[in-house]
């Protein structure tokens, strides 16, 4: 994408090289209009600006500008970066979060921009994400359950979002999954089957849903085929013939094998 043929300031004046503080500058080459400017209201050409004078880079950490703030704070050192931490744009903490050191990310974890809280789960050592593990947004607590350590992953089972149970479900030791059976939500029972074994399908070849049932149809023992032929759903019942058609089931004694033609 190529930069836009104007040079106007956040407040959509035309940029007065003449009056800026960085005058100087421009006839060495250290910045140019519609390239590299402090005071254009194009976030590249503010980062131009400070690729070139990064150590110029806390003069412009108060600006009223939100996106000099921000490109400002991935050049600042990190005791001026800190103090950033609490500006008033979730744009500008959330580059401060980027450069952060771990050991002063901890109180960000309560930030009130779920972007900002997003990427500080994303950047916690795991061992730090209990607390988010209650966040207000389902997707921050998406994060945590992606990365939170396993043991912990029960913590989270009941979890009032299906996309975050979905997520723990393909994380969680398998011991815990049939206690994930029940989940009122098909998606999340649909995962849980897709791990189960084939012993333990048979748990859910009752499901209420029909992907459930489809799924558990592919992988359970032959001996429940029969059963299953009577499904209700008719691409339960095409996956019931199909493995059928694959082979037959020949009784030997007690126990039921499933033989390849």
């Amino acid at each position: 994408m190529t930069d836009p043929l104007e040079t106007l300031d956040w407040q959509g004046n035309e940029v007065n090289c003449a009056a800026c503080e960085n005058h100087a500058l421009l006839a060495s080459g250290g910045c140019k209009p519609m390239h590299a400017c402090v005071h254009d209201r194009y976030a590249k050409r503010i980062d131009r600006f400070f690729a070139q004078h990064p150590e110029l880079a806390r003069q412009y950490a108060a600006h009223p500008y939100f996106e000099v703030r921000a490109v400002a704070a991935r050049y600042l050192d990190v005791f001026h970066l800190a103090r950033l931490r609490h500006d008033p744009d979730g744009t500008v903490r959330s580059t401060v979060v980027s450069r952060l050191p771990l050991r002063q990310l901890m109180e960000m974890r309560l930030d009130p921009d779920r972007e900002v809280r997003i990427r500080v789960a994303s950047k916690l050592p795991p061992h730090d994400l209990e607390p988010m593990m209650h966040d207000d947004d389902y997707f921050v607590r998406n994060m945590v359950a992606k990365r939170l350590p396993k043991g912990m992953l029960a913590l989270m089972m009941r979890d009032p979002d299906s996309s975050v149970r979905v997520v723990v479900v393909g994380r969680i030791d398998e011991s815990l999954l049939p206690a994930m059976i029940n989940d009122p939500d098909g998606a999340v029972r649909l995962a849980v089957a897709k791990r189960l074994s084939e012993q333990q399908l048979v748990l859910l070849r009752h499901d209420a849903d029909w992907r459930v049932r489809y799924e558990v149809a592919q992988r359970i023992d032959a001996c429940y085929l029969s059963e299953m032929a009577l499904d209700e759903d008719t691409m339960v019942q095409e996956m019931v013939l199909m493995r059928r058609l694959e082979g037959s089931i020949h009784e030997d004694g007690n126990r039921r094998t499933y033989v390849k033609n």
